[in-house]
């Protein structure tokens, strides 16, 4: 595993903000096994269970907020990154409409602290990760590209398309590509993927987590926007994207500090009542019902991402096609619950398996 992404992590000091989040927790798994440094620094699990402790990893696990410029200076000071991902967030859109201030001062300023830390500590790469709920949604048919317009309804979607605006700001005032080396030596990524699912991931208002934590407790799950429609796909697959482009920064191929999305093929967009359907082939104890709210908070019915530039560029795609996401995702859980076994390490195993068979570039 250590010769994946041209071997680049092996020995590299890489600091992952939100490493107890889902994400973040697949993530430092990944980099653990690969053999890099790994730094964690966030608030505490957000959720019992959850994925991070579940792993018993060698990692350094720092606990902090991300606005807290002071901690975040002596993290960076003490073990010198080479490279940050940036994944710390309150990524609830419901809760956003709850704490529109913590979501912001989280999402926007926390950001600002992140950057400000590496660009005191000259840090060599940055992978800041955002969202697809970024984009200024208009609700049509098409993918979103990297120059379509940022915005955001809720608060979670705006404070969002705000921290991208701000990585596009650093970007352009102190890690511009053109002055790499003559007036400074870091180089900023912004990436934003769709909906992740995955083993792992107990946070609330997520309609896997919902499914997953009904079935434990024998209990119907119930629906909400069941024609929603959005891009399914399995957490490993952006992560190997943000990876990806984490190993051009580190080799300081300059055009590839930009902005970028991840997202499954065409056949991934499905809507919440088809993915429901789709995952009792899996596990027969899955019930759900639609309830309607008539004080349902807004979020977006159709959402998902154009992702050539990453394709043609990047050599980038998906290794798994939905079926195979749903299944790997509901063994997951089904694992957890009736056999206390954690197939993390089956997951990632298989994943990169089947990305060789592809011959994906990252894993060649």
């Amino acid at each position: 595993m250590k010769s994946l992404f041209g071997g680049v992590y092996k020995d590299k000091t890489v600091l992952v903000t939100g490493q107890t989040g889902f994400k973040g927790s697949w993530l430092v798994y990944w980099l653990n096994k690969m053999g890099a440094k790994v730094i964690g620094y966030s608030l505490e699990a957000p959720t019992i269970p959850n994925h991070i402790e579940l792993l018993n990893l060698d990692i350094v696990s720092v606990i902090g907020d991300i606005r807290d410029l002071d901690k975040l200076n002596q993290t960076f000071e003490a073990y010198k990154p080479d490279i940050v991902f940036h994944l710390a967030a309150q990524a609830l859109v419901r809760l956003s409409y709850e704490n529109p201030i913590e979501t912001y001062e989280t999402n926007v300023i926390g950001t600002l602290k992140v950057f400000e830390a590496c660009r005191k500590n000259n840090v060599k790469a940055i992978v800041n990760i955002t969202s697809d709920k970024a984009y200024e949604n208009r609700e049509w048919i098409w993918g979103y590209r990297e120059n379509d317009s940022l915005g955001g309804y809720d608060p979670y979607s705006s404070s969002k398309g705000c921290a991208d605006l701000l990585a596009n700001s650093y970007r352009n005032s102190y890690f511009n590509p053109k002055e790499y080396k003559k007036t400074h030596t870091t180089l900023l990524a912004s990436c934003r993927a769709g909906n992740v699912i995955g083993g792992g991931d107990w946070a609330k208002d997520r309609l896997m987590t919902d499914i997953m934590l009904s079935v434990s407790q024998n209990k119907k799950v119930s629906i909400r926007n069941p024609r929603a429609t959005r891009p399914w796909q399995h957490v490993l697959e952006p992560l190997s994207g943000y990876l990806h482009i984490g190993q051009k920064l580190l080799e300081e191929k300059v055009e590839f500090s930009d902005a970028w999305n991840f997202g499954p093929s065409d056949e991934g967009s499905i809507t919440v009542e088809e993915v429901v359907q789709n995952i009792k082939k899996h596990w027969d104890k899955i019930e759900y019902e639609i309830k309607s709210d008539p004080d349902q908070l807004h979020e977006a019915n159709f959402l998902k991402l154009e992702c050539s530039k990453a394709h043609v560029l990047l050599k980038w795609r998906d290794a798994w096609d939905s079926e195979t996401t749903f299944l790997k995702t509901v063994k997951w859980y089904k694992s957890y619950y009736e056999k206390n076994k954690v197939l993390t390490k089956d997951d990632l195993e298989s994943y990169i398996k089947d990305a060789k068979a592809k011959k994906i570039e990252w894993a060649i």
